[in-house]
């Protein structure tokens, strides 16, 4: 399942970084609605708002169903044809719907089948791993591509920051029934845990039956966010051929900071050295990293926009190369601990 994820870009950044190209292949930034409502996090969960890409012609009628805007929606799918005048008395959890049954349950099957579909953003996910001291949180990402670690001027038109972590959603609109604002909500669509992470998501289930572990249906590179996000191009039918689990994915243990939900700090995604005996190992960079973030929020709880990390590579690029987790660390803390005139001339 997904129950927690991070998205720690302020709203103009997130823009540039979900640039694509348009039919003409025109290079096009999303539309904010709404962006005075959105708020960046490090720990998000449900009944959260968060980012969201979906299709103009949802808005509007008219408009080309290929075009897209970032809207900032709730996180828990509330039906359209939920009756009650408070969605919080839904006896049901719609934070994550299971690929397999989407098209059979009456809360996901009328609004993919009317084309609700959605991309969820995120710089990740978070998974806890059980073992007999407790439960160890994990931080799951998209690879960072080696040649996007430069750093660009405010001015570049490219984005080279981060490369958003983008899940495939559907989502539907509530309208109170005593009358009132239209209510915009999204569910994250699951399917198997990847081999890669299937160490973190293993389940023990009574008399002895293991059970697969669940996780976000990624939809990796521009031309799978095409074609989820075109309904009036791509059918239901075909679309749902993209829901199916990758390997490009790469984590790294965080400190159990990131348990509570209203812990909103840069430490809940900071890499964390284990015991010697565990598979993931700390480097000389996390530690750097683990400092940078720590003094960045001396007198203040949260981060302002402009002093946010800024991450590496490129939401419009395809997929990326699969690399270590170690490998994508080294570099990504390395170029956090450098001086930044320094950086600006990488």
């Amino acid at each position: 399942m997904c129950g927690r994820t991070a998205c720690s870009l302020g709203a103009d950044n997130l823009r540039r970084a979900c640039a694509y190209r348009d039919r003409r292949g025109r290079r096009r930034q999303p539309e904010w609605i709404r962006a005075e409502r959105y708020r960046p996090s490090y720990n998000k969960g449900p009944q959260s708002s968060g980012p969201v890409l979906l299709s103009r012609r949802h808005l509007q009628q008219d408009a080309d169903s290929s075009e897209r805007v970032l809207m900032d929606m709730r996180w828990g799918l509330v039906p359209s044809w939920f009756k009650k005048d408070d969605p919080s008395k839904m006896q049901f959890n719609t934070s994550n719907c299971r690929s397999d049954t989407m098209l059979k349950k009456s809360s996901y099957k009328g609004a993919l089948l009317k084309g609700k579909r959605c991309v969820v953003l995120a710089d990740g996910f978070y998974e806890w791993q059980q073992h007999s001291g407790g439960k160890q949180p994990y931080f799951i990402y998209f690879p960072q591509s080696k040649d996007a670690m430069a750093e660009g001027k405010e001015a570049d038109e490219e984005w080279r920051g981060w490369r958003l972590l983008t899940m495939a959603g559907i989502f539907d609109c509530w309208e109170p029934p005593s009358g009132g604002e239209t209510l915009y909500t999204y569910t994250i669509i699951t399917v198997d845990a990847s081999k890669d992470v299937s160490f973190i998501h293993h389940r023990q289930v009574r008399a002895g039956k293991g059970a697969a572990g669940r996780m976000p249906a990624i939809l990796d590179g521009d031309e799978a966010i095409r074609k989820w996000l075109d309904f009036a191009e791509v059918p239901t039918q075909e679309a749902v051929k993209l829901i199916q689990p990758t390997e490009n994915i790469v984590f790294h243990p965080v400190s159990t900071f990131v348990n509570s939900v209203r812990n909103n700090a840069p430490e809940c995604l900071a890499p964390i050295e284990l015991g010697a005996k565990k598979e993931v190992k700390a480097t000389p960079s996390s530690k750097v990293m683990l400092g940078w973030l720590k003094n960045s929020q001396e007198g203040s709880p949260q981060k302002k926009e402009n002093d946010l990390p800024r991450w590496t590579s490129q939401f419009i690029h395809s997929p990326s190369p699969k690399k270590s987790s170690a490998d994508i660390l080294q570099q990504w803390l390395g170029k956090e601990g450098e001086p930044a005139a320094k950086k600006h001339k990488a």
